[in-house]
């Protein structure tokens, strides 16, 4: 029962074989559900499409921090009416990009609180995509009071005193490839502490593949990679660590049953 909290298999790297990932993630690697994630105009459209062709399939609506500046307030109020769509289970990615900075940080920031509050306003969970913006994602969070909705933070790449910060928020930690690398001390370092309840697992494919796939196209599958890795650190079995991650996720996005 294998749950992958973050793909992106309507990237055009999936246009050739996305039915046989998905079904080769299904069959051999035992993934029972999959949150696909749009994060602008184009993404939540397919994403939309995927969720609707495949019931284990969900989908997110939100707007990434590397198109904040393109952001207007109709394409927020289009991202709100999506939220009553039946297959709309979380809002994001949302965040803070501060190594790209492909979009202005003040409008990032402004992006960033407005979907907050469409959160609020809908009572779905966040996902946050944070990459060299820790302070001031949590400071953030803390000022939009987004511990009233909760969320997962996206490919985590805090230390322990930040995955702190963010439980006290309400927050789930999500883990992926990285945690398999073989020089990744900090995010093995979080695998072993965070607590049982709040871990998420991720693939965040095409991106970021596991060991031994590392440098190439992630597959939605290899979440059961991240698993065994993260079982390992953490002393248990496989099936124990899918069983207790799977039931964080569906408790998070409020999924009563699992295909």
């Amino acid at each position: 029962m294998l749950f992958d909290s973050h793909a992106h298999l309507n990237d055009k790297q999936f246009d050739g074989d996305r039915e046989e990932v998905i079904r080769r993630a299904r069959d051999e690697f035992g993934v029972s559900a999959i949150l696909n994630v749009g994060y602008n105009r184009e993404t939540i459209l397919t994403s939309l499409e995927l969720a609707e062709k495949y019931d284990f399939i969900y989908s997110s609506v939100g707007w990434h921090p590397h198109d904040a500046a393109k952001c207007t307030d109709e394409d927020l109020k289009w991202i709100r009416s999506l939220t009553s769509h039946p297959k709309v289970v979380a809002l994001g990615e949302m965040g803070l990009d501060y190594y790209w900075d492909n979009s202005p940080r003040d409008k990032q920031a402004e992006v960033f609180r407005k979907q907050i509050a469409i959160a609020k306003e809908t009572g779905l969970p966040i996902i946050i995509h944070d990459r060299d913006a820790h302070e001031d994602v949590v400071r953030i969070l803390k000022e939009e009071h987004a511990e009233e909705v909760g969320g997962v933070m996206h490919c985590f790449g805090g230390d322990l005193r930040i995955m702190e910060e963010c439980l006290k928020l309400n927050f789930m930690i999500g883990l992926g490839g990285p945690v398999t690398f073989k020089n990744a001390k900090l995010p093995k370092e979080i695998a072993a502490h965070v607590p049982e309840d709040r871990l998420l697992l991720e693939t965040d494919c095409p991106y970021l593949a596991p060991h031994p796939y590392r440098g190439k196209r992630n597959e939605t599958g290899y979440v059961r990679l991240v698993a065994e890795t993260i079982a390992e650190i953490r002393g248990t079995t496989l099936e124990d660590l899918a069983k207790t991650t799977a039931e964080n996720a569906k408790r998070l996005f409020k999924l009563e049953v699992l295909t």
